[in-house]
Formats: C-alpha cells, structure tokens, sequence
C-alpha cells in the first residue's frame, strides 16, 4: 500500500496478528513491548508472548484461542495516491529476472524514464525531472549519492532480484512520502520477512537465479534462503553481475585504441566504459514479531570493482557501501506506529578505465561520506474513516572529497586536491496529513511539512599554490559557507469515484529542494578539475555557487481512470501535468578567465564550462495508458493489446532555452500472450527527434527510431524461465537521454574528445534467465 493515500482499513502487508487489545500506549510503550519475545522468542510456549487483555475484560484469566497471522495486500488502484503507482513482485518478475539495474524495473511505469549512466546505475526521471529532484526510498531508506559524477546511485544498491513492490509518486506527492525534492517519490521495497504458521514447525526457503545477456556478454546471479519459526525470521540474500562492453546496432564512431595504456582496440560499433565488474551485493536480516509488533534488522553491503560510465569523463573504480536498517512496525488500539533508523556508510573511488586515454598517471579521485537517518510516523484512525499521519524525520549527510596528488611535481602535485572538504547536510523534517473519507465516493488528502536543511564545507586548496589553484580557492575560502533554508512544502489531492468503472483524480502541490553539496561548494574554475564535477553526463564542466537558493516548485495534476466493471478486459489512464519552479538550478556560461573568456560564453558548438545558477522553469505534460483484451479462447489463451505514450516539454523561463535532457514524445505498444504458465509479448517501442535540446549545454539532438522487442516465459509453481531477444532489428540509435558520449579518449581535456556524438542504445541481444524457488 501506498504510504500516504489508502484506505482506511490497515491492510498493507500485515504480517501480524490483527487482534487490537491494549494496556499500553505510545511510542515508548511500543519499543518495550517487542522486548519479551526478543528474550524468549522460539524457546516454546513458556516463550510466546502472553495475549495482552484490557483492564477488566472477562477473558483476563480465561484460555485465549490464538489466531493465526494474517497476510494482506492492498488492491492497488485505491491505495494508491493521485498520481501515484504501484507494481507487485508479479508484475516485475519478468524484467527483474534478466536485469542487473533496478532502475530498469520502472520502464514501463507512466511518465518515467531512464537517465542513462553505468550499466547498474541508471537515474529516474519523472516528468522531465531527475536525480536529486526525485526522492528515491530504499526499504524506507534515503540513501545519497556519494560522488562528483553521482556514479552511486540510491537504485543501484538494491539488487533487482530482491524488490518485491515498486510504488512512484509522479508529480503530486503526498508530505509524508516527499521532503526535499520536486519531481516524485520513488519507494522500492524488498519482501517482507516470512514467519511460520502455527503447526508448521521451522519455515525454511529458499531462492536462486541466473541470467545472461548476449550483448556485452552479461551474466549474473542471485541467491536467497529464509530460516523462519512462529515469531523469529532470519534471511540471507547475495547477487552478482558482470558485463563487457556492450555493442550498439552499428558504428557510430570510428574504431581505434581507447586508451594509451591498458588501451584495447574498440571496434566502431563498441560503446567504450561500458563494462562492469564484480559488482556484488549482500544483506542479511532478523525480524522479530509479537502480536501486533514487528521488528526487522538489516544489514547490507555491496561491493563494486570497477563501473564504466560513457557519458562521464571517469570510471568508478571501486565502491563499497554498507547499509544498516532498524525499522519497527506496531498496531495499537489508536491505530500504527512506525519508527526507522538506518547507517549508511560509502567509500568511493573513481580513475580512468582501460578505454580511456591515460597519460599512465590517471586521475585518482576518493569520496568517503556518511548518511544517517531517523524516522518516526504515526497513523491516527478519527472515527471510522478518516486518518490523521503525523511524523518526523531525520538526515545527517557528511562528505569529503579528495583527489590523491599524482608523482611528486607538476600541476597534479605535491598535495591532494580538496573538492569538498567536511561537507556537511543536515535535514530536519516534520509534517501532519488528514486523510478523510467524506462519502463512499469522495476520498481526500490535505498535508502541510516543514523542513530545515543546514549545509556546510570547510576550506579548500588545490594540488600546490599555482595562481591555477590557489585563486580560486582564496576566493572560496574568504566566505562564509553555511547556509541555512527553511522551505515549507504543501499538498492537496482529492479522488472522485461515481462508479466502478471511473475515477478521477485532482492535486496541488507546492514543494522544495535545496542544493545538495556538489551544487554548492565545488570550487574550481580550471576546466580539467572542474570536468570532473557533472552529474548530468554531458561533458561539460561545472562550477558551484554557495548563495544558490532551494527550487521552489507549484505542480498540478489531474488524472481520469476508465474501466470495464469487473477490471479485467479493458482500460484507459490519462494524466496531465503542470508544474513552475522558482530558483530551477540550471546553468549559465562560467565568465571566470580560466573558464576560456569570451569563446566559452558564446561558443555553439563544442564542451563548455559552466556555473550553476538560479532561474525559472516551465514543465508540462501528460501520459496516457491503456489496455484491453482482445481475445480470450479456451485452449487458445488471452491475447492483450497494451499501450503508452509519454510527452513532456521543459522551458527555462528566465533564458527562453530548453531544459536539459527532456524526453521526446514516445510510445509503447505490444501484444500480450497468456495461456496457463506461458507468457509472451511481442513490444514496439517508437520514439520521435529530440529537437527541443539546451543550448546554455550545447545539448546534441537526436533523431527519431523505433525497436521491437519479443519476450516469452513459462512459470511452474517453483520454476520460470524466461527467454527474450532486444532489438530485434539490430537498430542503430542514439538514447535521447544518454548524454554525450566520452567513453573512450582523452578525457581530461575539455574539447580533447570529439563533440557531438551521443551514447547509443544497445544493439540486438538474446536474454535468458532461470528462477527457482525451494
């Protein structure tokens, strides 16, 4: 169920008994009550805890028959905010199956694309908003990007093999599911811990597979196991994934040595830093439940040797990321309490990968950074049908980067360069919703949450004290670095359902982001240090500016949803968009001497340099979803027609340009075969030119193209395979949101790499992959 929008019952993915009977209350009351069974739990029936009777009940000293623990899942369509949807582990089997990028997992939702990046670490946009912009929960987890180039991603943490629902917010996001962002809320959830039934004894699962994708020559694995009693949960997950570089439809550049050392010979038709390795996850959890409580422990870790990112001037040669999750879960007789805190812990580094052009030096860049987080939020039931959701919310974020001085003389040496030094931001957040049910037809939402983000950075200085240097960072470390910003964010949405077969839906919200560290304290004017702070991916550099303001952003959202009475043959979603933004950090030409002067400010071609600034933005759209069967004959199967199409369009009001990296209009369209345990699809994916392009960036255009994609599966009860061939046409195209491509050369210099060609899309690739459950 959808945090922020349901329906009044609790019903989102119980996994304790739904009897309410209390002595005890509040939140300190909740924390004490898990701790008898932690003591005593699976030691017998002297072990369970006692049932909990109120004061004077009649059953206080009588036998109390024990119900069983109850299971439930929400239907979906009404739990689900305005805006928002949800997909089950049913629906992401499939692409979860042969996919190393979890991002990959929300392709087909509505209105979200993929920023493209490294091969495990794609970046969501929401209606033409990305990154940063869109807050993206983790098992209720904030997880922060830990690198200049945002290599790091929150989704690539998480292995696809492990989510078990997806739920976005696009556009209108209700307070308790947003805070420091505009765009959505992305939650992605792992399975909820499994327990055992009364009389089963010991609960022992079990899960694996394995996929390989041609292209690239992918290959991954994924292991899980759960050791489970009536009230003590332990599980065990492990992923792996590994890929060579991908193959495009065609040549798009010509062939040639990437690098100069370690350099291999990349055909035409080769998208260079394309590769991954070693990229491993682990987590291991205990959950713990009694009555009406629930407590899960993880403790997660993930391991990266080496990530190539062609639209990023580095690779990311090595991240380890350790996550700690403590969440608790308690039903009292006022209605539900929820408190989390996590630990996360990254230590990155990035260099320049064997397709790149090296010196035989390279460019070693570290970032170590630490995120901590605390959560608290309550469901009080008003009567029979209202809620009143309450809650607070905690972050503290703390980074250093540095770069390690190559040799002992020249313009990299004798010191580590200091791009942020004790980099701090501090998020304080606390919000209150009223959720009402006025009538069986009306259902609306009203929140108000306030937040106070405190950023920080210690002085900087660059490799020595050349004028290169030591000017800029003069100028840095004359000011004052903290800022302090309280934005106060605000939505109201209302869904209307005369019947069962509509519903419409309608929402204001007002929200905020502040700048996050990148954005504010990088330093440098010098273009070679400079090209190594984008997270954008298209080759530019960039320069930070600490008086930026939060962006500010005032979004409509209105939705209509038709279907046929029983929900099964027919429908039709349609939702439109509009959304301002005050103070949009987008970007002007770098007017700093070092920066290239008067050709850097009007050059229309070529990498520029770049400083962020503060300006208006324009963003509107509308997406529209359908289906409907079109056959469903005995012995023959169901056969389903699907379709979608996408437009969005950003302006920056201030400067007349557009902004950067927006979709083109596009559309999907495929046939669905289902008939017992088989499935198959046959997919047309149609995109048009991206002529709307940044000039401010030099953004290239792309052209118009269309890709056919087949899948087919069969599902027993303990078993799937999945087969399915991409690009079956084996079509050339460039991604309209994969940036420019610096996969290979010498990236270190600003216009050393050529200009003006874009990160291709995968060529054909056959796919397979193998589930088994035990």
């Amino acid at each position: 169920m959808a945090a922020g929008f349901r329906a009044p019952v609790h019903s989102h993915h119980r996994v304790f008994s739904t009897v309410r009977s209390f002595t005890v209350s509040g939140p300190l009351a909740a924390l004490l009550a898990v701790l008898p069974f932690v003591v005593s739990a699976e030691s017998g029936d002297a072990g369970q805890a006692a049932p909990v009777v109120a004061p004077g009940e009649a059953g206080a000293s009588a036998s109390v028959t024990e119900l069983p623990a109850v299971v439930v899942t929400s239907s979906g369509l009404e739990d689900t905010a305005p805006g928002g949807r949800s997909l089950d582990r049913e629906e992401l089997a499939t692409p979860a199956a042969a996919a190393g990028d979890s991002a990959r997992l929300l392709r087909d939702i509505p209105g979200v694309n993929l920023h493209g990046a490294g091969g495990v670490s794609s970046l969501p946009v929401i209606n033409g908003l990305a990154d940063d912009r869109v807050r993206v929960q983790v098992d209720g987890m904030d997880p922060v990007a830990a690198c200049p180039n945002h290599m790091n991603s929150p989704l690539s943490y998480i292995n696809p093999s492990r989510v078990s629902s997806v739920t976005v917010y696009a556009g209108i996001t209700p307070v308790s599911a947003g805070g420091d962002s505009i765009g959505g809320t992305i939650q992605v959830e792992s399975a909820p811990p499994q327990f055992a039934a009364p009389g089963d004894g010991v609960l022992t699962e079990g899960q694996a597979g394995s996929y390989y994708r041609s292209n690239g020559d992918a290959y991954g694995y994924n292991l899980g196991a759960t050791l489970a009693g009536r009230n003590v949960s332990l599980s065990y997950d492990q992923s792996f994934a590994q890929a060579d570089n991908y193959r495009a439809g065609g040549d798009f550049k010509p062939a040639g040595y990437g690098g100069i050392i370690m350099g291999e010979w990349l055909d035409g038709d080769v998208v260079g830093s394309s590769a991954y390795d070693r990229v491993e996850n682990r987590d291991l959890g205990v959950a713990l439940r009694s009555d009406n409580h629930l407590m899960q422990l993880n403790v997660g870790e993930q391991k990266v040797g080496f990530e190539g990112f062609p639209n990023q001037r580095m690779d990311m040669t090595y991240n380890r990321n350790r996550l700690v999750n403590l969440r608790y879960t308690g039903q009292y007789a006022w209605g539900e309490l929820k408190a989390r805190v996590f630990d996360q812990d990254t230590r990155h580094r990035m260099d320049m990968g064997p397709d790149r052009f090296s010196y035989g030096t390279g460019m070693p860049m570290d970032t170590q950074a630490t995120t901590r987080g605390v959560s608290v939020t309550g469901d009080i039931e008003i009567g029979d049908a209202d809620i009143l959701r309450m809650g607070a919310e905690y972050q503290g974020y703390e980074l250093d980067d540095w770069w390690p001085p190559v040799g002992d003389v020249g313009m990299m040496a004798p010191e580590p360069f200091i791009n942020i030094n004790d980099g701090t931001r501090d998020r304080l957040g606390v919000f209150g919703e009223w959720q009402a049910q006025w009538a069986p037809e009306w259902l609306t939402l009203i929140g108000v949450r306030n937040e106070t983000v405190v950023t920080d950075a210690g002085d900087v200085h660059g490799y020595n004290d050349w004028p290169l240097w030591a000017d800029d960072a003069a100028a840095f470390n004359a000011r004052g670095h903290r800022r302090t910003d309280h934005n106060w964010d605000m939505a109201a949405l209302a869904r209307y359902t005369p019947g069962a077969t509509q519903t419409y839906e309608i929402g204001f919200a007002r929200k905020n982001r502040s700048p996050n560290l990148y954005e504010r304290y990088t330093w440098t004017t010098q273009p070679m240090a400079s090209l190594m702070n984008n997270f954008v991916g298209d080759g530019n550099s960039y320069v930070g500016d600490i008086d930026l303001r939060p962006e500010t952003a005032y979004t409509v959202g209105v939705s209509g949803d038709w279907r046929d009475a029983r929900h099964d043959r027919w429908g039709v979603k349609l939702s439109g968009y509009f959304t301002y933004v005050n103070d949009y950090i987008d970007a002007r030409r770098c007017d700093a001497v070092q920066c290239g002067g008067t050709a850097n400010e009007t050059a229309t071609t070529g990498f520029v340099n770049l400083q962020y600034v503060n300006q208006n933005a324009r963003l509107y759209g509308a997406d529209l979803s359908a289906s409907l069967v079109l056959a469903d004959v005995s012995g023959v199967g169901r056969f389903t027609a699907r379709g979608a199409v996408n437009y969005v369009r950003g302006e920056n009001r201030t400067t007349g340009d557009n902004l950067y990296n927006i979709m083109p209009l596009n559309g999907r369209l495929a046939l669905v075969h289902d008939l017992g345990g088989w499935s198959s699809t046959a997919e047309v994916l149609l995109v048009t030119s991206k002529t709307h392009v940044s000039q401010v960036r030099n953004e290239v255009p792309t052209s118009d193209y269309g890709l056919l994609n087949l899948r087919t599966g069969y599902a027993w009860k303990h078993a799937s395979v999945d087969f399915s061939v991409e690009n079956v046409l084996d079509r050339l195209y460039s991604q309209p949101l994969g940036g420019a491509y610096l996969g290979q050369g010498a990236s270190m210099a600003i216009n050393s790499i050529p200009w003006g060609v874009t990160v291709p899309g995968p060529g054909r690739s056959f796919n397979a992959s193998l589930s088994l459950r035990f």
